[in-house]
């Protein structure tokens, strides 16, 4: 089914049920001829009293929950069949296409960044197009290590990292902390 498709089924569902909705309103406010008549019949209308307070509550949840469900069916529904989330994807020289999950890229970076002396953790993280991503980096240092010693493997893991993607970062954020609990 298209998206226009699925638009339109969704538009349709949703104008259905408002206008079941504002029918029941309307009419359990006596603003519809037949006003004076309850929504519901002679056993729902037991059961619904019979249930009071706990009945408002058990529709409350329900009504909740098919939201939810509608939620997600509505997300998987629009959802592009090109845009993979979590992955950088590069068209090949031919037909094909190249996807490479982005954790597995953060954490060759991650690991490349570990090598140098006097780091004792990185993260990184990689968001925006494939093109050219943002990449997030934090380090954290021993208090003994040399900062541009640091800042010299930072920048070159960032180039190698570069060059094996194919792009160049379009924004690149480095934090570089001390460990002060080594101390």
């Amino acid at each position: 089914m298209s998206n226009a498709a699925h638009r339109l089924l969704w538009t349709v569902l949703a104008l259905l049920l408002v206008a079941a909705g504002g029918a029941a309103s309307a009419v359990g406010a006596g603003r519809l001829p037949g006003g004076g008549v309850p929504v519901l019949a002679a056993g729902p209308l037991s059961w619904w009293r019979a249930g009071a307070p706990w009945s408002a509550l058990a529709v409350a949840v329900g009504g909740l929950l098919l939201a939810l469900l509608g939620q997600r069916l509505l997300a998987a529904g629009l959802r592009v069949p090109d845009r993979l989330g979590g992955t950088l994807a590069h068209p090949g020289d031919a037909a094909g296409r190249t996807r490479v999950a982005s954790g597995v890229l953060t954490d060759a970076l991650e690991r490349d960044m570990l090598r140098a002396p006097g780091v004792r953790r990185a993260r990184v993280v990689l968001t925006g197009p494939a093109t050219g991503p943002d990449v997030w980096v934090e380090v954290r240092l021993s208090p003994s290590a040399g900062l541009d010693a640091a800042r010299a493997h930072v920048d070159a893991a960032v180039r190698r990292f570069a060059a094996t993607v194919g792009c160049r970062p379009a924004h690149l954020d480095v934090t570089v902390l001390v460990d002060e609990a080594a101390r």
